[in-house]
């Protein structure tokens, strides 16, 4: 009975939020998480973590900011679900300016890949990315936990004419839709296990990371744009950055090509270090015999 009526004053709560100006709730996301990182959490020990590993050389001061401000930003992202998943279309157009290497209006689109990274940004891009499309698309989404919370998150995600698809079912369905020229949309920069997986190098660190995204490319022959969401500063909304497409990748090499990702994805969060959802478990997998990092 608790965690439905829980659940219920959640989403009722973020209901409310979406009535109201984008600045005000995005302010009191930044706010609310500047309030949990003075608790002493999981999460924020996990944040520390990610940043001794990934940036050895910053000094405490600048691993603590960059810490504090993430935790900033992942709970305004979760506070933000609610302009995200129940704002209206016109009020996103607002928030959002496209900055795109190639057409997407383009009807002789070949089959493509849209891979997010998991920026703080990557729901809201991830919506608002179907809506820019006028067309139907796909996208890959892993179920939470609570089933009316997937349910609606399912349908918000969704809402701009998207396929939503379950990770557990996605290989046949992604074939599928590529053949038809849907774009479909999908993140793999986080830790699933070693199935499908690769250890190769993220900020010097062996990281298990998923090669399907080069095996879906070549068995689907389709191009592969990387996109990423940033927050814009100053509560302004968001920048939704379409890449051209990468050049000769894949190249066969599920190691070589799942290196190139993490290149490219390093080379980005270097830019917005704050914004990368350093709250996950990124390094949960280990390569045999090796310790755990959590």
């Amino acid at each position: 009975m608790f965690t439905r009526l829980g659940t219920s004053l959640a989403i009722g709560l973020l209901r409310f939020l979406a009535i109201l100006p984008y600045g005000l709730v995005a302010r009191f996301g930044a706010g609310l998480g500047a309030l949990l990182y003075m608790i002493p959490s999981r999460r924020r020990r996990i944040v520390h973590i990610n940043l001794k590993l990934c940036f050895p050389e910053w000094d405490n001061a600048r691993r603590e900011e960059v810490a504090r401000q993430t935790f900033q930003h992942a709970i305004r992202s979760y506070v933000e679900r609610s302009v995200q998943w129940f704002g209206s279309a016109r009020k996103l157009e607002k928030l959002f300016q496209v900055d795109s290497a190639v057409d997407l209006s383009d009807p002789d689109m070949p089959p493509t890949i849209l891979l997010a990274m998991h920026f703080v940004g990557i729901e809201a891009g991830s919506i608002f990315m179907n809506h820019v499309l006028k067309r139907p698309c796909g996208a890959l989404y892993q179920p939470l936990s609570n089933p009316e919370v997937d349910r609606i998150a399912k349908e918000a995600r969704g809402r701009f004419d998207a396929e939503m698809v379950s990770r557990a079912d996605s290989a046949r369905a992604v074939m599928r839709m590529l053949r038809a020229r849907k774009p479909v949309m999908l993140g793999a920069d986080m830790d699933y296990g070693e199935r499908n997986s690769a250890f190769v190098p993220f900020f010097g660190v062996e990281t298990c990371t998923l090669t399907s995204v080069a095996r879906m490319a070549i068995a689907g022959r389709a191009q592969v744009l990387p996109i990423i969401c940033e927050v814009l500063p100053n509560y302004r909304g968001y920048r939704l950055r379409v890449f051209a497409p990468w050049e000769n990748y894949p190249i066969g090499d599920e190691v070589a090509d799942a290196r190139r990702m993490n290149a490219f994805l390093e080379e980005h969060i270097r830019l917005l270090p704050e914004q990368y959802y350093w709250v996950h478990k990124r390094f949960k997998t280990r390569p045999p015999g090796e310790p755990g990092f959590y």
